[in-house]
């Protein structure tokens, strides 16, 4: 009966466990953490592609449209400052 009571105030840390103590050298070597890794990163990566929201064919030609607007209005305020810088320079040349 002292062998009964005995066992039954063992806690789990103290008993026998079922499970395997593990050993360091068990660990799996760099060229398979490796692989692994990559494996992860592919199923991440795989995972946050589902996620994108592809923009509608009318919203990619309205972001075009928008777009070549700006370098239109871009392009003629250079154009504008090339001619202004260029006739001041002429007329410091002509001053000299």
């Amino acid at each position: 009966m002292a062998e009964q009571d005995k066992n039954v105030n063992q806690t789990p840390a103290q008993g026998k466990t079922d499970k395997p103590a593990k050993k360091k050298d068990a660990q799996p070597n760099a060229v398979v953490r490796f692989f692994r890794r990559i494996g992860k990163w592919l199923r991440d990566l795989r995972s946050e592609a589902k996620k994108v929201v592809w923009p509608t064919g009318k919203q990619v030609f309205n972001n075009t449209v928008v777009v070549i607007v700006c370098i239109i209005v871009i392009g003629i305020f250079v154009a504008l400052l090339d001619a202004a810088f260029g006739s001041v320079r002429s007329l410091i040349v002509d001053l000299v």
